[in-house]
């Protein structure tokens, strides 16, 4: 619902509850929730999850940042990138290699609060979309961090990540279907306002059938994001193949039915006078960030060929 107005935001709301929250209630100790859960669900701090890195991004089991046990603390060294609120939150869950020796067997998480010494944000993102969403290196060097924050078991956090992305592609999802229903009622009111040749642009074959497949495709995006959600919420199967499915799905259609309502819209299309140029700006990252669709495709593949 609220990416049918800005996805950007919608995108906040995405990486503060599906990624950071949710690692921490799904991982953080007993102590840890108690101290940070009710502040991230009133608002009053702002999460990051942080996988990604310069030289990591689909294959996050490159990971090169460091975690050295010392004593009670953990020292972090490393670098991440296109974090989510990197620079404007107060909580940020990082992965290091903490056995390199192990490979992706060998990441674990930690939960970083702003004001840690050596824990900073470093370069802001210029986006083409999303821009009311930030987006920040985040680095840390020689950071000091309790060993009660780490999140989960040692060597867990490839694995704990990968499961936290089954569950927020569910809401990227939601977030992509959010977005071509704006762009769809952007498009639907036009054409039936818009005249041409003395009648409303919707009166064409060729815009009407625009609007129908634009229908025909959201309808769908929100069946399969509905149904991946059910199956998380019931807890009774796995979600991975589903969550792929409808982000997958929806993505595409939010790019899709974004470009076609630039197209619909014409050159009022491709100002900013418009709200479409914005909807397409925006819908582009839903196709790259939690997993590639080309990710996808091959976490769906993977999915049916065990199954045979």
């Amino acid at each position: 619902e609220i990416a049918r107005v800005d996805p950007a935001i919608s995108l906040g709301v995405a990486a503060h509850n599906g990624l950071c929250t949710s690692h921490v209630y799904r991982f953080g100790s007993e102590a840890i929730k108690q101290k940070y859960l009710g502040q991230l669900a009133r608002g009053e701090f702002l999460g990051a999850w942080s996988l990604t890195e310069p030289t990591a991004g689909s294959d996050a089991g490159g990971t090169r940042s460091r975690a050295v046990r010392d004593g009670d603390t953990w020292v972090l060294n490393g670098a991440k990138t296109f974090a989510t609120h990197g620079s404007v939150g107060q909580l940020c869950v990082v992965f290091c290699l903490t056995d390199p020796a192990k490979g992706k067997k060998g990441i674990s998480a930690f939960l970083l609060e702003k004001g840690m010494a050596g824990f900073r944000h470093g370069k802001v993102e210029d986006k083409m979309g999303m821009r009311a969403s930030d987006t920040a290196e985040v680095i840390m060097e020689d950071c000091r961090v309790p060993h009660s924050h780490l999140l989960g078991m040692e060597g867990m956090g490839f694995v704990n990540a990968m499961e936290i992305l089954d569950r927020g592609r569910i809401a990227i999802a939601a977030l992509s279907l959010g977005t071509a229903q704006g762009a769809y009622e952007v498009a639907r009111k036009y054409a039936k306002e818009r005249k041409q040749f003395g009648k409303p642009i919707a009166a064409n074959q060729a815009i009407a059938f625009m609007l129908a497949d634009m229908a025909m495709k959201i309808e769908a995006s929100r069946l399969l994001t509905y149904r991946s959600a059910f199956i998380e919420d019931q807890g009774t199967e796995r979600v991975t193949r589903y969550s792929a499915m409808a982000k997958l799905f929806a993505s595409e259609t939010a790019v899709w039915v974004a470009e076609h309502a630039v197209q619909i819209l014409g050159g009022y299309g491709y100002v900013k006078d418009f709200p479409a140029e914005k909807f397409y700006r925006d819908a582009k990252l839903c196709t790259i960030g939690e997993g590639t669709s080309e990710i996808q495709r091959i976490v769906i593949a993977r999915s049916l060929l065990e199954m045979s």
